[in-house]
């Protein structure tokens, strides 16, 4: 089966059929009774995860999972430089944002010289749906307009507004609000050969715009997630970006660049992923790997849209910048730097595209490897480029049965989705692509 999925869908525990332990049956219940259907857990045979070290996690039988899924903890799980920042700064000060912490003027100052210098003010939150929350009211204040245009397969987050333009979270059947109109994602592989993706990409945009303004609506802002994590993972050909920025300046919108997945360094070759397309957007979002497992987000802009924002709106946020997120946010970005991780993402993130794509050589049912640094989509398909979802999904557990976690993404669910911390090394690459050409021999 191919039909479109919900995100949240996408390798899902289902508790009908399911034959577990007496111990795992004792904790999905009473989870369930806790937290009800609203919590997801990941696999047919959940996994009891008691700890986590670099690119390693265990479970209760002290099995070792290579995790290549989970982009949080991006310089590694539960690494000791961020530990010792957080737990410093706990034992020192825990507070609210209202007062004067040196900390927090130098971690702003540290996250700021990552962007380009037109971006230059920031708001901290604890999410990344509320920083795609705030991005919005920003864009529509801006331009006086309602209108919003995403992907088909978006992912932004669980706000009311941010739900609003998160298709994949939609019951299959429930209409797109008014104000909102989807786009194709820029997939060179599903569009016809020599095809300009960017040009493509940049005329849906203006249709959906046009669209919009026949039926009353001004449009307000382009908001993408910049390698289009949940739409199947896209970056190439690099620069496709820059036709759709100037058509949302030249419709009076703004571009929200939603970094919250493929942000710090993930992509290799700078902090964001933007920076893959040469462009400077008007909003850039941020959160999961921000604090390496510390919940924090944050939006950063130009001070003019910014002033704008407050004008028209008090905001506080108790949490988003209090003094152990700074602690904990600049922990991630010294780590990063001294550890040369960016580089290391693209270093081993193009060795393991290289062998992922030479496995595809040899096997048919791989139609393409995509991606950059250490954020790499493997879409299987067959005749005709058919989504083969259900290959992906027995993928998914077999590997978590080999001692690998991974997970998918797209429309139908049949794209690896990997991305690991940012210290995987070659060695975990050459363990994941083994794994992968061995289960794909069994079937």
């Amino acid at each position: 089966m191919n039909d479109a999925k919900q995100i949240l869908q996408l390798n899902r525990f289902d508790a009908v059929g399911a034959n577990l332990d007496a111990r795992t049956q004792s904790l999905v219940e009473s989870r369930f009774k806790a937290f009800g259907q609203s919590s997801v857990l990941f696999y047919q045979q959940p996994l009891e995860i008691i700890r986590a070290q670099g690119t390693q996690m265990f479970d209760k039988n002290g099995h070792s999972y290579l995790d290549v899924y989970n982009n949080v903890p991006c310089v590694g799980h539960c690494h000791p430089a961020v530990v010792e920042a957080i737990a410093e700064q706990a034992a020192t000060l825990a507070t609210n944002s209202r007062y004067l912490y040196q900390n927090l003027n130098d971690y702003a100052e540290a996250l700021l010289a990552t962007y380009p210098a037109a971006l230059s003010v920031l708001v901290l939150t604890c999410t990344g749906s509320e920083a795609n929350d705030i991005a919005l009211r920003m864009a529509c204040l801006h331009s006086g307009g309602t209108g919003i245009v995403v992907t088909e397969t978006a992912y932004h987050g669980n706000t009311s507004a941010v739900m609003a333009v998160s298709p994949s979270s939609y019951k299959k059947g429930t209409p797109l609000q008014a104000h909102v109109r989807t786009i194709r994602a820029p997939s060179a592989y599903q569009l016809p050969e020599g095809s300009d993706v960017g040009a493509v990409f940049a005329a849906d945009l203006q249709a959906a715009i046009d669209d919009m303004a026949a039926h009353g609506i001004r449009f307000a802002g382009l908001l993408v997630d910049t390698i289009f994590s949940s739409d199947g993972v896209f970056a190439a050909p690099l620069g496709f970006l820059k036709p759709a920025l100037e058509v949302v300046h030249n419709n009076g919108g703004l571009l929200i660049a939603d970094e919250v997945q493929p942000g710090f360094g993930r992509t290799g070759q700078g902090h964001w992923c933007f920076d893959l397309h040469d462009i400077v957007p008007d909003i850039v979002t941020m959160g999961k790997p921000m604090g390496n497992g510390y919940p924090m987000a944050g939006v950063v802009t130009r001070p003019e849209l910014l002033d704008g924002f407050v004008r028209e709106t008090g905001y506080f946020n108790t949490f988003g910048a209090n003094p152990v997120a700074a602690a904990a946010g600049h922990a991630v970005l010294k780590v990063l730097e001294q550890e040369q991780l960016i580089a290391n993402a693209q270093r081993v993130g193009d060795y393991l595209r290289t062998g992922l794509a030479k496995l595809g050589e040899r096997d048919a049912r791989i139609g393409e490897v995509r991606g950059a640094g250490l954020f790499i989509g493997l879409e299987f398909s067959g005749p005709n480029k058919t989504p083969d979802a259900a290959l992906a999904t027995w993928i998914i557990n077999a590997m978590k049965d080999e001692g690998i976690l991974i997970g998918a993404a797209g429309a139908f669910g049949n794209v690896l989705k990997i991305r690991p911390a940012l210290c995987f090394t070659q060695d975990n690459a050459d363990q994941l692509i083994d794994t992968l050409a061995r289960l794909l021999a069994r079937i």
